[in-house]
């Protein structure tokens, strides 16, 4: 019986080690899962929901419009945020009117329920950062209400999202 045991463990520690450290890997630098706290990006993303985030930044092309996770310019702060990517570094952004402007160009945002009550004065994304919105903008804690800054440097992000699993109901790609 002794041997057998000895056996066994020669045979599946070095397996389980291996599978550990390569999900460890995975989880830091390839892909990681996370669950949405707030409502911020409602309608497109629900609180609660499971996402996929794609850690590979170096790899990535980040555009208008994608769906990232960072850790947001306020003090204190420990959460991560799930917001829209609307400014790029160089891009110049407005809100007027209820509707968002982009480099001079009102945006059609058709993942928007409601038009945005607010006005925020025109900014320009220096090098290095990023400007984010919620999807509901009008209940969103995002780059128009940051006291610091409105920008995110390009260091605090995580990730873009890539994939919902949860609920079941909703698997597949987010837009």
């Amino acid at each position: 019986m002794k041997k057998y045991m000895l056996s066994l463990l020669k045979e599946w520690v070095p397996t389980i080690g291996f599978a550990v450290i390569i999900a460890l890997v995975v989880n830091t630098y390839v892909a990681q899962a996370m669950t949405v706290p707030t409502g911020s990006m409602l309608p497109t993303i629900q609180l609660q929901d499971e996402l996929i985030v794609e850690k590979m930044k170096p790899l990535t092309d980040f555009e208008f419009g994608d769906i990232v996770v960072f850790w947001p310019p306020i003090e204190g702060n420990e959460d991560r945020y799930v917001k829209r990517l609307i400014g790029l570094p160089g891009d110049t952004i407005e809100v007027k009117d209820g509707a968002l402007y982009r480099n001079g160009a009102k945006v059609d945002e058709p993942y928007l329920q409601a038009p945005m009550t607010y006005t925020f004065h025109q900014v320009t994304v220096p090098e290095g950062k990023y400007f984010f919105l919620g999807d509901n903008r009008n209940d969103s804690y995002d780059s128009h209400l940051w006291s610091a800054t409105p920008f995110v440097a390009e260091k605090d992000i995580i990730g873009k999202v890539v994939f919902r699993i949860f609920p079941f109901s909703q698997i597949g790609t987010v837009d």
